[in-house]
């Protein structure tokens, strides 16, 4: 009698493949939540939406669902699958996504956007709990910044896509296109990226062991540093990423497609080479002192400053180019150290619901306040500086990184007290 073969177990998945799925679903984040911006103009002639209408679709109420369903939903991930949240995640605003192309009223596609902010919600931070995962301690700075290419990447391909969309594809195509190729990624990510096992979460009930991770993180003072230092600088950062196409045409007279190789351009080059530098850094400088997770995207906020500032008051584009290139690096070098910090700022249980905490002081006032910011203050300028407005709010916009510079030196002070080792 032949004995029955006991089961294969699974080949481990690489993290490699891992963190390339991740990056994929993170792309189409970023892709989904421009593809508006790249679209604003069909849309209104078509729906004869003016530019206040147009700001609520992907304004304030999408920063404030986008960011406190992150809450609920890195919770979920915690207590259950962070592959399905994250693939579950990528399938409703994808759906979401191709329904903006049925839209034929305002409030149509504000109903669908809203539920691309609420999918939107559930991938970030349960992806950045899967990094935690798979990647050690001395190699989650870089992988973190890999992943975080997904900004460069899908903003870069939004830009650059942008005009041709604009000139040759139909607006309700593109939204179904897009979306479409969102649903058919989805079960490829989960069919890759496995869960791996870890710790049980401490306490019986949802609402202490919510609760328990929300005092941990109030009780470190590195917590709220870090978060509101990364947004401050958020603050500006979505605010120059906004308002850096009516500069380049209003102060430097740029037309629509030299605009979209600029701004593509210094996304593709400034932006992976400062995310993929602040991670190597990081892992490296960090193994010896917890604080250089903080100091690091410190020091790069303080020499992007002056850099950012020559370049807004540059008069000659090639030379603005030039001089944005670096800074526009240095500002994304944040990313992988803060991320990392804050994960080590809780046992690896509770990793998705501390990024989820963090994601939400960092997008309610980043992604909810930078654009307004901005463009409040160059609006209250005008009867000064009347064309140049803009340049003169960006310049003012600078202390913002000034003040993130500070808060991360602070905030190296602390970590080394708050940081948990993994056991």
């Amino acid at each position: 009698m032949t004995q029955a073969r006991a089961p294969a177990p699974s080949r481990p998945v690489r993290p490699g493949l891992v963190l390339a799925m991740l990056l994929a679903v993170y792309v189409f984040n970023f892709v989904d939540r421009q593809i508006l911006a790249i679209l604003a103009a069909p849309i209104q002639a078509e729906l004869g939406l003016d530019d206040a209408r147009m700001g609520l679709l992907g304004g304030v109420a999408f920063a404030l669902l986008y960011s406190t369903l992150g809450v609920p939903l890195a919770w979920l991930a915690d207590r259950t699958s962070r592959s399905w949240v994250i693939a579950g995640s990528l399938v409703i605003w994808s759906f979401f996504t191709a329904i903006c192309g049925f839209a034929h009223s305002f409030w149509q596609i504000f109903a669908a956007r809203v539920g691309v902010g609420i999918g939107e919600a559930g991938g970030v931070a349960p992806s950045y709990a899967v990094i935690g995962d798979y990647f050690p301690s001395e190699r989650r700075a870089f992988a973190l910044s890999i992943y975080s290419l997904g900004i460069p990447l899908g903003s870069a391909a939004g830009v650059l896509a942008g005009g041709y969309i604009a000139a040759r594809v139909d607006w309700r195509a593109a939204f179904v296109a897009v979306g479409l190729a969102g649903l058919l990624l989805a079960p490829l990510f989960k069919l890759v990226v496995r869960d791996r096992p870890r710790p049980a979460p401490v306490g019986d009930g949802a609402g202490e062991r919510f609760g328990a991770v929300a005092r941990a993180l109030a009780a470190k003072p590195s917590f709220w540093l870090l978060s509101f230092g990364a947004a401050s600088s958020s603050m500006l950062g979505y605010g120059i990423a906004f308002w850096l196409p009516s500069l380049l045409q209003r102060s430097f007279g740029l037309d629509l497609i030299h605009t979209s190789w600029f701004i593509g351009a210094i996304l593709l080059i400034g932006g992976v080479a400062g995310m993929l530098l602040g991670g190597w850094i990081a892992d490296r400088l960090g193994g010896r002192d917890r604080a250089f997770y903080a100091w690091v995207p410190g020091i790069a906020f303080a020499l992007g400053t002056p850099l950012f500032a020559a370049g807004i008051w540059s008069s000659s584009v090639m030379l603005a180019f030039l001089l944005f290139l670096l800074p526009q690096a240095l500002v994304y070098v944040w990313l992988g150290p803060v991320l990392t910090a804050v994960q080590h700022l809780v046992p690896p249980a509770s990793r998705a619901t501390a990024s989820a905490l963090f994601l939400l002081i960092n997008n309610l006032i980043g992604l909810g306040g930078g654009i307004y910011a901005l463009g409040a203050l160059s609006t209250a300028l005008q009867p000064v500086y009347g064309i140049e407005a803009m340049r003169y709010s960006m310049l003012y916009g600078l202390s913002l990184y000034a003040l993130a510079a500070l808060l991360m030196a602070l905030a190296g002070r602390f970590l080394a007290r708050d940081w948990v080792e993994e056991r």
